[in-house]
């Protein structure tokens, strides 16, 4: 726990530093693309820019380059071949350091993979000197107890979400006022470490330093919901081609995060396999032809399966729309059942709002919000992510939902563990508590 700790803190530093220096990147590896936005902080940007959101403005950023490439060697949002990876990543940061015309040193990188799980967790301390100060948060955040994760897992974000100050709870920041007895409650989002690792090796192979990571769940939902929907209390389903990530928001926090293991890319290979054409081909029908629900015209619509085989009468197949959304529905329904069971094992129906908002490339099949509605319930809608100053019109789409949302969050990063000196004096004992109480309990 103590390196996960000191890693982050360094990466707080090096993004504080770049940010210092006025340029930083921002690098969404997904399975499908692998996008780069480059941003210009500057303190004399307005933000009474009209085509910016209210949000978005008071971050005084620029997006000035802006690429995007076919992602290689990534599986379920995974690194899994590291050099293609690196070529993706190299191939989308020099174009966006092109387009921008400035060279770029610190990269912050989200990611969909790594197998998320959530925990909760909870501590309470003795205020001293009346009035709280950064030293009792430090330690109120300190006697929250971390379970025992394991050596191949890590700590990605652990982030206070609700502090109450003797009686008076939903408090987001307790410094400066004053009462007895501090408690917190703190979500804990732990990924397989070998993913985060490779992640990072692959970075630093094309020679950039790692200034943040994190979960393009959490980014997604960032950008993608509206300030009532995160406070009340709202789901937000981002959808890639290698998974399909769920978040959790309420009170303004991520409060549960988990992932599907199935994205876009399926629905390209059960087309693919199912028509027998090649994977370009299927996903290029896929995008253009594909749907959810069928209508009588769907029966009359044809389509021309192109081919390269050399074999005339297999190049010239024509199949109807009906037949394809045949083949791509029940792909569709069973990532919407997973999805189902992933909420109900949250807790998602016990919320007050139960709003649940649709997100990332794979939400642009047309149809999907109502067939969603069937499976997740009727407060659906299709969400994009917010307009910042300088995105260029091609990546205001539902794809670019974490890299919107990992912009803005560096602009305004979230209060997390990282930010209080807390390791010190948790280090040891709490790991010992922890293994004490095992053994009396298994024992």
């Amino acid at each position: 726990m103590n390196d996960f700790y000191q890693a982050q803190r360094a990466m707080r530093k090096g993004r504080q530093a770049a940010m210092q220096r006025g340029v930083i990147a921002i690098l969404d590896v997904g399975t499908f693309k692998t996008a780069c936005l480059v941003l210009r902080f500057d303190e004399a940007l307005s933000s009474t820019d009209e085509t910016a959101s209210a949000l978005a403005g008071q971050a005084r950023f620029r997006v000035i380059g802006a690429a995007t490439t076919q992602s290689r060697g990534v599986r379920f949002g995974e690194v899994d071949t590291l050099p293609e990876t690196e070529r993706a990543i190299r191939t989308a940061v020099q174009a966006a350091q092109k387009m921008a015309n400035v060279r770029v040193d610190h990269v912050i990188a989200c990611f969909a993979g790594g197998r998320p799980r959530s925990y909760g967790l909870a501590g309470k301390v003795s205020v001293e000197g009346g009035a709280v100060d950064e030293r009792d948060v430090s330690r109120v955040l300190s006697a929250c107890e971390t379970p025992p994760i394991g050596d191949d897992r890590m700590v990605l974000h652990a982030q206070p979400v609700n502090f109450a100050l003797d009686h008076r709870s939903g408090l987001s920041d307790p410094r400066g006022q004053i009462g007895n007895t501090l408690h917190v409650d703190m979500h804990m989002l732990t990924v397989d470490a070998h993913t985060v690792n490779n992640l990072i090796h692959c970075i630093h192979r094309c020679d950039l330093e790692v200034a943040g990571l994190a979960s393009a769940s959490y980014m997604a939902g960032t950008s993608s919901l509206v300030e009532d929907e995160q406070e009340l209390g709202a789901a937000c389903i981002d959808m890639g081609a290698g998974s399909t990530s769920v978040s959790i928001f309420m009170r303004k926090h991520m409060i549960y995060s988990d992932t599907v293991r199935m994205g876009g890319e399926h629905v390209s290979s059960d087309i693919s396999r199912g028509l027998q054409i090649p994977c370009q081909t299927a996903e290029r029908i896929k995008t253009r032809f594909g749907g959810l629900v069928a209508t009588g015209m769907d029966d009359r619509d044809i389509i021309e399966l192109e081919g390269n085989t050399g074999d005339w009468e297999h190049d010239r197949r024509t199949i109807t729309r009906a037949e394809l959304i045949g083949v791509m529905r029940p792909r569709v329904e069973e990532i919407l059942e997973e999805v189902r069971a992933v909420l109900d094992d949250a807790g998602f129906r016990h919320l007050p709002g139960q709003r649940i908002v649709l997100t990332g490339g794979g939400s642009q099949i047309p149809g999907l919000d109502g067939l969603a509605a069937k499976y997740l319930g009727n407060q659906i809608r299709l969400g994009r992510p917010l307009r910042i100053q300088g995105l260029p019109q091609a990546a205001t789409g539902p794809a670019f939902s974490a890299c919107v949302g990992l912009s803005v969050t560096a602009a305004h990063p979230q209060d997390e563990w990282w930010d209080f000196d807390v390791i010190a004096e948790r280090a040891h004992t709490k790991s010992l508590r922890v293994a004490l109480r095992w053994f009396k309990e298994n024992w």
